[in-house]
């Protein structure tokens, strides 16, 4: 007896339809699983034997195999419990055959038949809708995720018993439905206000034009000086994320399993701090079955490096791939992994091991040594990658006492999205949303430049040391700079604003 079951797996941030082919043979009894099975695959026949038998079913005791196609490709996870139970209920003549084909099945079995919840249900609706097919069968809890998605019936079922009565015609399951313009209506709003930043005017304004621009940005200063809450106030500031944002993150958490309860989307724009002691492994991906890492889970939104020279140094030069391509590669012998990894560096860094160099309050207790030893661990190619270089310095009493009434962060996205706005619209045809994402023919075309603002680059060149990925780093923050005025030409003022985010680069600062 053959029966066959349409289920997925997950492989990067996508996935592929799976099909789950089960025959039971007369014979001693033995389950068994091929097809490239990982252990909490072949596991699965212990959890399936006992959900069948507490649900109130028969187990055969014969011959069973169980096929997973196609066979090249490893399948791990618990998602194979349920398309496993089904085909052997299908195969013994309880369930019909007809209609098995229509859906995507999926969930993991508890011992009494229960249906648990699974990762990356949402890119597994997303490959159910472009096969064609009817619909998906998923656990409860993963409805709401996977009905995101149109074109697609999204079946929630709650235990194997339920599921049977209704692939046998006895009981009729609603499709989940979710409102997705509602989803984004209810985003939580952030708890934190640039308003309460004391001081720092100039770097409010770097940090404005880096939003503006989707560009990296690092922040140099003493300890106590507001690195840390003017980068958590970023997020406060950025355009709100666009439905295809959302579900490209979505994906991404998803297939992790770090999506919250009953939540369908990622409807703001994701922020990740990562601790100092943080692997390689940790920040970009990997692992035997690879997984995404920090720089994936804060893609369309910031990643912030706190103190980034206390990171291992191998950590930070694995950032120099995805800070320019916007993914992450992975590569294992059997197959090679992309994860997408779009986001905007926002690092905070003391001047030196002790904080206080060049602080008029404080005294430096470091020696040269000791300083060159510590800013050589952010090495010059990480530097060019950082659009905006700026220096923080320790805020004055009388900027702390003063009750000056500052803008909000409201007031500031504001700027922001039209801004935004404008470079959406300009290179649409790129498909790309910001500034900080234009290739070099973009930037030849979009950041034309006068004579005079030449003459000024050639100088800041010269006496700067850029190099070629600095030149255009400027020409690509004058030009953020100018969509924050809404002008359309790039002025010579523009110019001198985005050579000082330059100031900082490695032939000053990291001599």
């Amino acid at each position: 007896m053959l029966a066959r079951v349409l289920s997925s797996a997950v492989l990067g941030i996508d996935a592929y339809v799976v099909e789950v082919e089960v025959d039971i043979r007369r014979g001693l009894p033995r389950f068994q699983t091929v097809g490239l099975p990982e252990v909490s695959v072949k596991e699965s026949k212990d959890r399936v034997k006992s959900a069948v038998n507490n649900s109130g079913y028969r187990f055969p005791d014969d011959h069973i195999t169980v096929n997973l196609a196609p066979a090249d490709i490893k399948k791990e996870g618990t998602a194979f419990d349920l398309p496993i139970a089904v085909g052997i209920l299908a195969a013994t003549g309880i369930v019909p055959h007809q209609g098995l084909v229509d859906y995507l099945i999926l969930g993991e079995l508890s011992l009494d038949g229960r249906i648990k919840p699974v990762r990356g249900s949402l890119p597994i609706a997303l490959a159910a809708r472009d096969s064609g097919l009817r619909g998906i069968i998923l656990p409860k809890r993963n409805a709401g995720e996977a009905a995101v998605v149109n074109g697609i019936g999204v079946l929630p079922v709650s235990t194997l018993g339920d599921l049977v009565e209704f692939l046998c015609g006895l009981k009729a399951i609603p499709p989940e439905s979710i409102d997705v313009q509602t989803i984004f209506e209810q985003a939580p709003s952030g708890d934190v206000d640039f308003s309460e930043v004391k001081g720092q005017e100039h770097v409010k304004r770097a940090i404005e034009v880096a939003a503006a621009g989707g560009h990296n940005v690092i922040m140099i200063g003493p300890p106590g000086a507001g690195k840390t809450m003017l980068a958590k106030r970023l997020a406060t500031i950025l355009p709100p994320i666009a439905f295809e944002e959302a579900i490209e993150t979505t994906k991404v958490y998803s297939v992790v399993g770090m999506l919250a309860r009953d939540q369908a989307l990622i409807t703001s724009r994701p922020f990740r701090a990562p601790h100092h002691t943080i692997s390689d492994a940790g920040l970009i991906g990997g692992g035997h079955m690879p997984r995404p890492g920090e720089v994936s889970l804060a893609h369309n939104g910031v990643l912030f490096l706190d103190e980034l020279p206390e990171f291992k140094k191998n950590v930070l030069e694995v950032l120099r791939q995805p800070m320019e391509d916007g993914n992450v590669t992975i590569a294992r012998a059997l197959t090679s992994i992309t994860y997408p990894a779009r986001f905007m560096l926002v690092a905070a860094m003391n001047p030196c091991p002790c904080g206080y160099f060049s602080d008029p309050n404080h005294e430096c207790t470091c020696t040269y040594t000791r300083i060159h030893r510590y800013r050589s661990k952010v090495s010059g190619p990480l530097m060019d990658r950082i659009d905006i270089h700026v220096e923080v310095p320790a805020v004055r009493y009388k900027e702390l006492a003063s009750s000056d009434k500052t803008e909000t962060s409201d007031t500031i996205r504001g700027r922001v999205n039209r801004a935004r706005a404008a470079q959406v619209e300009r290179l649409r045809r790129a498909r790309i949303h910001c500034n900080a994402q234009m290739n070099n023919r973009q930037i030849k075309k979009y950041c034309h430049v006068g004579r005079d603002s030449h003459s000024l680059l050639e100088m800041a060149i010269d006496k700067l040391g850029l190099s070629a990925r600095a030149f255009n780093r400027i020409l690509k923050i004058a030009r953020t700079i100018a969509d924050l005025e809404e002008a359309s030409d790039i002025a010579v003022h523009h110019v001198s604003e985005a050579i000082q985010y330059r100031s900082l680069d490695r032939s000053s600062l990291f001599a």
